[in-house]
């Protein structure tokens, strides 16, 4: 598999899927504030759809679909008080679930949530003002706030063109790396750091696919070298992004990953190694290559991206007690910091140690063998099972690999939260 094809390949996969879902459902909210607002019967007007899908960065998965609705500035004067912004959510709210009855429908701060199956609309009723921004309801302000979403828009828009569509793509393919490695990072974030990265450097403005591995090794490095910051100014408007979790640790493995996987080029493991950065979205390798190398196993491994979408939004992190009669326990992230070794005939207790995700929601977890033990014994496993001890999961070393478990919360039907953490067995 070349490079180019590789990277066509993982981008055509990035595609968001269900696009003629989205826009039904964004019609029909626009057609109930339309009746309310305006006392027009059919209308799809008068909306604009922001955030990453309205940037044209989201990729397959996306949760949260953010709908700017554009109140009649003939009613501006009547919601002015501090008691403004509840009132045009709750009338924003009242005429949307008029249409979705059975739908949970709820206001919550600056927005109307809208959950439907794998996806939410946020809707935000707001007054366009003579500079093209918008004045938004905040209900624990009780005031207005001011928004930009067209500046960014249009930063985005502009720039994608002068790269050739190369930042909307490494907007995208920064997604999926921070969906494969669970990276508490928001939409805008991602767009601003692409954005920026392009700023630093004229390389990669007219690069097709081909030097795409390059662009991305580069785009990482970049990541890993940023100071620390509590927020970005966004691309375009200038407003605060904050940022919720440091990234420059993650970054740096990835431009390892990178290094390894650039290395592979022309090889049958190449595919593999770009699978460590961005996941499954990365097309495997072809029947010919993959018989390069011979295992004969089953290939039982499970792949959450196939059961649910997958938009990282919270913060998840699992450790492991490691017990052994006649042994005070010890916990897994510490003895992989002092490289302590990991032997058979463990018991393996897996826990959530922090989780930051609303309640309710569901925990699942994989267990994966790898190594040529696991292959030799037709032992890969690769399951996702829902949790066989509280919410954590039970396991008792048995032979010697590199296996990985990992942990998902599920919200609403959509993976939010995904962690994992190695498990190095060797030989006694």
């Amino acid at each position: 598999m070349e490079v180019s094809e590789l990277f066509d390949g993982l981008l055509e996969n990035l595609k968001v899927d269900n696009r003629t879902a989205i826009a039904g459902r964004r019609d029909e909210i626009a057609k109930s504030l339309n009746k309310e607002f305006r006392s027009l019967d059919g209308s799809t007007n008068n909306q604009l759809m922001i955030g990453s899908y309205g940037r044209g960065t989201a990729i397959r998965g996306i949760s949260d679909l953010d709908m700017l609705y554009i109140l009649p500035a003939s009613i501006r004067d009547s919601y002015k008080g501090e008691s403004g912004p509840q009132n045009i959510l709750s009338r924003t709210r009242k005429a949307v679930l008029a249409r979705y009855p059975s739908t949970d429908v709820r206001v919550d701060q600056c927005v109307v949530v809208v959950q439907f199956q794998n996806f939410k609309f946020e809707v935000q009723p707001a007054f366009e003002n003579d500079d093209k921004s918008f004045s938004y309801p905040d209900t624990y302000a009780k005031a207005w706030k001011v928004t930009k979403p067209r500046d960014e828009i249009d930063a985005i828009r502009t720039y994608d063109g002068l790269t050739r569509g190369n930042l909307r793509n490494l907007c995208k393919l920064g997604r999926a790396w921070k969906n494969e490695h669970g990276i508490v990072s928001g939409g805008l974030l991602i767009d601003t750091l692409a954005y920026n990265f392009f700023q630093s450097t004229n390389d990669y403005d007219d690069v097709t696919t081909v030097t795409y591995d390059y662009m991305v090794r580069d785009f990482f490095k970049f990541l890993s070298e940023e100071e620390d910051h509590e927020h970005y100014a966004a691309l375009g408007s200038g407003q605060r992004v904050k940022v919720k979790k440091r990234f420059q640790r993650r970054a740096k493995k990835a431009y390892n990953l990178c290094l390894e996987a650039i290395e592979a080029e022309g090889k049958s493991t190449m595919s593999k190694q770009w699978k460590a950065v961005f996941g499954k979205p990365v097309p495997s390798a072809t029947t010919v290559e993959a018989s390069q190398e011979a295992h004969f196993y089953r290939n039982t491994e499970e792949f959450i991206e196939d059961k649910h979408p997958v938009d990282i939004r919270y913060e998840l992190r699992i450790d492991c007690k490691v017990t052994q009669d006649g042994f005070r326990p010890s916990w897994l992230r510490k003895m992989l910091l002092d490289r302590a070794p990991l032997r058979t005939r463990k018991s393996l207790d897996f826990s959530i140690e922090a989780c930051d995700v609303p309640e309710p929601y569901v925990v699942k977890w994989k267990v994966l063998n790898r190594g040529a033990e696991a292959e030799r014994r037709d032992n890969i496993r690769g399951q996702i099972t829902p949790p066989n001890r509280g919410q954590g999961h039970h396991e008792v070393t048995s032979f010697r690999g590199d296996h990985h478990v990992e942990s998902y919360i599920i919200k609403d039907g959509v993976v939010v939260a995904r962690d994992r953490i190695l498990v190095p067995i060797r030989p006694e």
